[in-house]
């Protein structure tokens, strides 16, 4: 890992701890399984939250945000691919999560995986 790298792991890290209970520790959970599933992503700060790129300097493709609710999103700089079926050319990009159990967890996974696929 390149020093930017680290020091970029070190800044998501350090915004993740700054937020409060319960917030902090889900987040670091979604973290945690977003480099699991995609460890060639970077982490980074990208328009103030923690987000994940291909490298330091390209645009992320993945972001977390703490707002009134928890958020995964996938930046419109993803490939995109419509749903199908009854969400027709609608493309999904974001999600909204308090918890993680084991089915959100498989499920952030797929999609963290599905904008490097």
């Amino acid at each position: 890992m390149s020093s930017k790298d680290e020091k970029n792991l070190t800044q998501v890290i350090d915004k993740i701890s700054k937020m409060d209970e319960p917030r902090r520790s889900v987040m670091r959970r979604v973290h945690d399984i977003i480099v699991a599933a995609a460890p060639t992503l970077k982490p980074r700060i990208w328009y103030g939250m923690p987000a994940y790129a291909e490298s330091a300097s390209t645009p992320a493709l993945v972001t977390l945000r703490n707002d009134e609710r928890l958020n995964l999103a996938i930046t419109e700089k993803a490939a995109f691919r419509a749903a199908g079926g009854g969400d027709g050319e609608l493309m999904p990009a974001a999600w909204y999560f308090e918890i993680v159990d084991e089915d959100t967890e498989k499920r952030i996974a797929e999609i963290v995986r599905s904008v490097i696929d």
